[in-house]
């Protein structure tokens, strides 16, 4: 049982594994077989293993629970989901040690390489590496940095116009129309980002490690790339001299963007995956989490989204910022959020603070104290006697900024020796210009510290927020619809497979086989991979001699045409390579 956060359930869906038709199979065990065959050779160390360590078969689509059984192991589980999630919610479930998996499989006509993330890419691609302990670690910890790390508004149209277009793109009823349409609109979404935000830059150090990343030598390199180890043609192409090869670093990184819906112009090369690690911490170093301030504050609001804000006594504010005020230097003096809000602490809800107490918001001055040079938060008995600081007694606090809280305090919460939080009943907040709480509203929970150390996404404690950053998308994919002759072709394919599994008698092969190559020369004379299999099947068992030069003379026809000539070549290829094997073991 996969132990799922609360804030990430929503995003989770059934793998429903018995909608999984026969090409879907095929499409699965061609790109398998491949890869196995390719990738030994070619990709980290740890891939081969891998693949069984983590559930993954060639033979057939891998079963989520399955998966869950083998990554239990070694601290991980995995989930489906619909297509794509925002950065932010699909490195959130990483950083839980969560691998989220796309339920759909590519189409037939997108064997080599889809823009739609699938059950291929994210299982075989992303789970065999994971068995590295290093690279694991990597992985969770870009995730965490992702989940925190600061968007726009910008960047979440972005995503919803990038998962369109992949779904138009992998949708074999779309017209030309409705893929210019989706084409339109996200290029219509990328001129609306004109800044790196910080979400943009984890995600660019993501795509080109996690996604596609190389390790070892610049000149002979492995691959651990997620995208390059699901990618029939892309995991060939990326080895190629002409494939430019860069050493990683860090800035090199950030500073690439990439297209998510096409092959990539450039690789990075790291030495090891202990380079990746120290790159993460120092991009942490970068974002507003690690030093907060006004330019974190701002972001937050930018973001017109959820994100927590630090006060320098520890206490953690979460909601939706919405406004600021500013002292005469043009520092901010004074927080305000909109909406339901909480206050937690080391990430865990205050008792009593959450969003059905906050409902209609919080607002809180930021700063010292008039004439202290120590901050409020750091009071010790002599300065809390001197300001009235005691339950039950009046006070009022005139800071540095010249806001002014006047009331009676009803309690003052400390945490690991420092003040948090004082409420006040009667309470009356006023600057100069204007009053920022009224008695009549209700008790004042004053958040407590000199400034603001950490702005970051999300909320402190999302379980007891309840909600990501980053809401479900409302693109859903449209679940296909077989017409006659395309539920006939998956009869086919289900027929040739059931033949190489062993589930039909020995002596009705053949005449199976038979009907299944006279089915396609009938009625659908472009499919090749059907008459790979057919082929795979008479080569090894040595029977229908006739029948194969048939096949092999249909395959080399269809190879004429560019777009399936690779794909093809690679089965006839992987065919005379077994033919060797079993000559030479002979």
């Amino acid at each position: 049982m996969v132990n799922i956060p609360s804030h990430l359930r929503e995003f989770v869906v059934k793998q429903e594994y018995e909608k999984y038709t026969p090409i879907n199979q095929a499409v699965w065990r061609y790109v398998m077989r491949q890869n196995r065959a390719f990738l030994g050779e070619k990709a980290h160390s740890a891939y081969i293993d891998g693949l069984y360590s983590t559930g993954i078969d060639v033979e057939a689509i891998p079963r989520i629970e399955t998966m869950n059984e083998r990554l239990s192991k070694f601290g991980w589980s995995a989930v489906t989901i619909d297509g794509f999630l925002s950065s932010a919610a699909f490195m959130d479930f990483q950083a839980h040690g969560i691998l989220p998996i796309a339920t759909d499989i590519r189409t037939h006509e997108h064997i080599a390489y889809t823009p739609a993330p699938d059950i291929l890419h994210e299982a075989a691609g992303h789970a065999p590496i994971l068995k590295d302990e290093k690279y694991a670690s990597y992985v969770r910890m870009i995730g965490a940095l992702g989940a925190k790390a600061m968007s726009t508004k910008e960047d979440y149209t972005l995503y919803e116009a990038i998962r369109l277009l992949s779904m138009v793109k992998e949708d074999p009823e779309a017209i030309k129309e409705q893929i210019a349409e989706a084409q339109e609109q996200l290029k219509k979404a990328q001129a609306a980002v004109t800044e790196v935000s910080e979400i943009q830059l984890v995600s660019r150090l993501y795509w080109w490690t996690v996604e596609y990343g190389l390790i070892g030598e610049l000149e002979k390199p492995e691959i651990y790339g997620a995208g390059l180890l699901s990618s029939v043609g892309e995991s060939k192409r990326c080895l190629q001299p002409d494939t430019k090869k860069i050493p990683f670093s860090l800035n090199a990184c950030v500073e690439a963007g990439y297209d998510i819906t096409d092959y990539q112009p450039q690789l990075f090369v790291c030495r090891n995956f202990e380079e990746l690690i120290e790159a993460v911490k120092e991009l942490e170093t970068w974002l507003v989490c690690s030093r907060g301030g006004l330019e974190g504050l701002l972001m937050a609001i930018k973001s017109e989204n959820i994100a927590t804000a630090v006060y320098r006594s520890g206490l953690q504010v979460t909601g939706t910022i919405t406004h600021l005020e500013y002292g005469d230097n043009d520092e901010v003096i004074y927080l305000q959020l909109t909406g339901p809000a909480a206050l937690a602490v080391e990430n865990r809800e205050l008792e009593g603070h959450g969003k059905s107490y906050h409902k209609d918001g919080f607002g809180s001055p930021i700063g010292k104290l008039e004439g202290e040079e120590i901050p409020l938060e750091d009071f010790a008995e002599e300065q809390m006697h001197k300001w009235n600081l005691h339950q039950g007694e009046k006070t009022s606090l005139l800071f540095e900024s010249g806001i002014r809280v006047t009331g009676t305090v009803l309690y003052v919460r400390r945490h690991n020796g420092k003040i948090i939080l004082i409420g006040f009943e009667n309470c009356t907040v006023v600057t100069d210009e204007k009053t920022l709480f009224h008695p009549e509203w209700g008790t004042y929970d004053m958040a407590v510290g000199a400034s603001i150390v950490s702005v970051f996404s999300g909320a402190a404690d999302k379980e007891k927020f309840l909600a990501h950053t980053d809401r479900k998308s409302s693109v859903s994919k449209k679940r296909p619809q077989w017409n006659d002759r395309e539920t006939k072709l998956h009869h086919l394919y289900k027929s040739v497979r059931e033949a190489r599994e062993g589930r039909v008698e020995r002596e009705d092969t053949e005449q199976r086989l038979a009907a299944v190559a006279q089915a396609l020369d009938r009625d659908y004379p472009e499919d090749w991979l059907l008459r790979l299999e057919l082929l795979e099947i008479m080569t090894e068992r040595g029977i229908m001699k006739e029948e194969s030069l048939h096949l092999r003379q249909q395959l080399t026809a269809l190879a004429g045409n560019p777009e399936n000539r690779e794909l093809i070549e690679n089965g006839l290829a992987l065919l005379s390579a077994a033919q060797s094997v079993d000559k030479t073991s002979a």
